[in-house]
């Protein structure tokens, strides 16, 4: 009886705990960071905590008024211009815009080099936009200006397109012109679309990530207009991302034409990450077009295996007992076992409808692999087959494989009728190596049950 008792004493073995560094504070966009011992030694360091914890918990102006007292009692402190950024951003989330605009103008003025990049312009920028719908027309007129600088125009209609190596701050600038077109499209979508559709006309290599800002903005608007502008640039922008993230978003754009434009984009040679994209774009429309689609996408032989499955995996996730039936009668017709094992993925997401019956029945059936009928009783477990159909199970089988794979399903279950059923195999089952399966993940069970059961194991 060695053997079980190893088996058991090694399930109380503890696992030390892992001690994390202090690590540095990052400083804002635009501010070098503090490291934590620099932080801790600055005197307005409490009133920073302070502030920092009743922003945590939701009180913007508790904790803007606490960054502005620490500004002014501590004018020399390392940590002022991330005070006074902080006392702008709470402001802002209070909702004083005004006020906020004006904390941000006070940082420029102390720090007009830094406070010209970074979150701080971001910050303002969209600040400005709110102000703008307000009727505030010198924030409409800023809102205005740098959205057109996105397009690589100024507002004179000279190119400012930039060429050759980006200049340094252009991710900082780009962050400020999504902000201005953010707030022009909430503001004036008619004027704003436009300019968006220029960004995407762009092929500097510097407009990169711009051009994928602007297409999550452009399908914001649910029309066929920012239908048309992002098939176009899932077709011809040449950053890869920028067509990947214009396919995605085809998916949240209800117009009926997206599910045509997303199929022609999965039939054609485009690379198979687009393909991939646009699978998963078609799997969002709810509609029977692009249910057919997936069906068809799924039973082509000539496609990749890999974008098969995904087709798989996509009708698996629709929720509806016609695609269950549509894949199990799929399961029969396809030899790929990477793909029958996306299949039964896929119907183990829902129960009922004679799923559970049907993943028993690959279990029994001694046409399929071992491997197969393998991953059918571990699929059967995660369907919530209870303890007695796989006790019932294990007793038909003559396999050890097979065998043990329903007692790791038993444990995965944690309750008392697969405890049961486990205790009755390690104590009973004429194969010892099952009972020492048994055993062991019993060990795993803080039951006082399974304690009781297993001591006395042990005291035989």
């Amino acid at each position: 009886m060695h053997w079980m008792i190893s088996l058991v004493l090694a399930a109380q073995v503890a696992m030390p705990q892992d001690a994390t560094p202090l690590q540095p504070i990052a400083g804002f966009d635009g501010w070098p960071a503090v490291s934590a011992y620099q932080a801790e030694a600055d005197p307005a360091d409490s009133l920073l905590r302070a502030a920092s914890d009743r922003m945590s918990r939701g009180d913007y102006r508790g904790a803007a008024e606490l960054y502005r007292s620490a500004a002014r009692r501590y004018p020399t402190s390392m940590r002022l211009s991330e005070a006074m950024y902080f006392e702008a951003f709470a402001l802002y989330r209070a909702g004083d815009l005004s006020k906020a605009r004006g904390a941000l103008d006070a940082l420029r003025e102390k720090y007009p080099q830094a406070s010209a990049r970074g979150d701080a312009n971001a910050l303002r920028t969209r600040i400005c936009g709110e102000l703008a719908r307000q009727g505030d027309s010198a924030c409409a007129e800023d809102v205005a200006r740098v959205s057109a600088s996105a397009s690589g125009r100024s507002e004179g209609g000279r190119s400012s397109a930039r060429g050759g190596d980006c200049p340094d701050g252009d991710d900082e600038d780009d962050d400020n012109r999504i902000a201005a077109l953010n707030a022009l499209l909430q503001m004036d979508a008619a004027r704003a679309m436009p300019i968006l559709t220029n960004v995407l006309a762009r092929r500097d290599k510097c407009s990169e990530r711009l051009r994928r800002k602007a297409v999550f903005l452009v399908a914001q608007k649910q029309s066929p207009e920012a239908a048309n502008i992002l098939l176009a640039a899932s077709k011809s922008d040449p950053d890869a991302q920028v067509r990947e993230q214009a396919v995605f978003w085809l998916s949240q754009v209800r117009d009926p034409r997206a599910v045509q434009m997303l199929v022609d984009i999965v039939n054609s040679d485009a690379d198979r990450a687009l393909r991939d994209k646009a699978l998963f774009a078609l799997s969002q429309h709810s509609n029977a077009a692009a249910a057919a689609a997936l069906r068809a996408f799924a039973e082509n032989e000539k496609q990749p295996v890999n974008l098969r499955e995904r087709a798989i995996f996509s009708l698996g996730q629709r929720h509806d007992g016609e695609e269950t039936g549509y894949l199990r009668g799929l399961y029969r017709k396809v030899e790929d076992p990477q793909l029958r094992e996306k299949i039964l993925f896929a119907i183990s997401q829902r129960r009922g409808g004679g799923n559970e019956a049907f993943v028993l029945g690959i279990v029994k059936d001694p046409k399929e692999s071992i491997e197969v009928r393998k991953k059918a009783i571990f699929t059967a477990g995660q369907m919530g087959i209870d303890a007695a159909q796989l006790g019932a199970l294990y007793a038909s089988l003559d396999s050890r494989e097979l065998r043990e794979q329903v007692i790791f399903a038993l444990s995965q279950q944690h309750d008392g009728a697969a405890l049961d059923k486990l205790m009755d195999i390690a104590k009973s089952d004429p194969d010892r190596e099952l009972r020492k399966k048994a055993i062991f993940w019993l060990g795993q069970s803080r039951d006082p049950k399974v304690t009781a059961f297993l001591t006395e194991l042990i005291n035989k």
